[in-house]
């Protein structure tokens, strides 16, 4: 689903002494399979935009654009609850949302509240259980009685349940280890790809921003401050840094290097291995010009 947003305002507490803009003329246009990186510091309008994607929140003033569905100041889509259905939100430590009996349950609370039959259910579980690296012998088991990190799995396994078109992360490695940060992104990233979603993914991690999105945008006190590929944006390294950001390491590796060996290698999101590569034939080739 396109996402598109026209001169979005949003007050918390509008017309109060306690007035505070939290966006303010926010536009962009995302197309539908982009997986997007929404990066800036606290306070920057990140969880406000997230939550005008599914009409938790509405506009002060201006127009968004989910797909068909149209949320402006004056009314929410009439068929709300459709549009929600079609947006799933994976908050910071979604485990804390697990509430039921048994991880089935758990699975199926948001898909039976849209109204799926239980055939489609069963069908959906058997099929999201090992996308989300889990075991179907732990459907019958409480959540509660689960490691931390197979409790967050079965919380986005529950977000999944409902095949939103849309996939929100708010921050969804935080307080995870490395390896358990890698892991969950890599396995997002599989279901983008696999499921053709449209990803939007809230991150303090330029590191997770470069690896995984096609598409940057850059909040700063509630306006786009940057917008692009990883490739246009994470290489102005003047700009990023008067908001207060730094350049994924990488980038500053490049820098480094050209620095130091007075060569450049351009940064096309390479992998570590693909970079040792280019800097090996760097070097043989400075060795074949002497």
């Amino acid at each position: 689903m396109d996402i598109t947003f026209k001169d979005v305002n949003y007050i918390y507490q509008a017309n109060s002494p306690f007035a505070h803009k939290a966006l303010e003329k926010l536009s962009f246009h995302i197309p539908s399979g982009t997986f997007v990186a929404v990066v800036g510091h606290t306070g920057s309008g990140k969880s406000t935009l997230i939550q005008h994607l599914n009409g938790l929140l509405t506009p002060t003033s201006g127009e968004v654009q989910i797909g068909d569905y149209y949320i402006t100041s004056e009314k929410k889509p009439e068929n709300l609850k459709e549009l929600r259905s079609k947006v799933g939100v994976v908050f910071q430590y979604p485990e804390h949302q697990l509430f039921d009996e048994t991880v089935e349950k758990d699975i199926s609370f948001g898909p039976r509240n849209f109204g799926v039959a239980e055939d489609e259910i069963n069908a959906r579980i058997k099929e999201i259980i090992p996308a989300v690296g889990l075991d179907e012998k732990l459907l019958e088991r409480s959540p509660f009685d689960l490691s931390g990190g197979q409790m967050r799995r079965v919380a986005i396994a529950g977000v999944l349940a409902i095949k939103p078109e849309i996939l929100v992360l708010d921050e969804p490695t935080a307080g995870l280890d490395p390896r358990g940060q890698r892991e969950i992104m890599d396995m997002f990233y599989a279901l983008h790809k696999e499921q053709n979603l449209t990803t939007f993914l809230v991150t303090h991690s330029m590191e997770d921003a470069v690896r995984y999105a096609d598409h940057v945008i850059i909040m700063n006190k509630g306006t786009k401050y940057m917008e692009g590929t990883p490739e246009e944006v994470f290489t102005q390294k003047e700009a990023l840094n008067q908001v207060q950001l730094d350049v994924p390491e990488i980038i500053q590796f490049l820098n480094a290097f050209e620095s130091r060996f007075g060569i450049s290698l351009a940064f096309k999101r390479q992998s570590v291995r693909d970079l040792a590569t280019q800097i090996k034939e760097a070097f043989e080739g400075v060795k074949s010009d002497e």
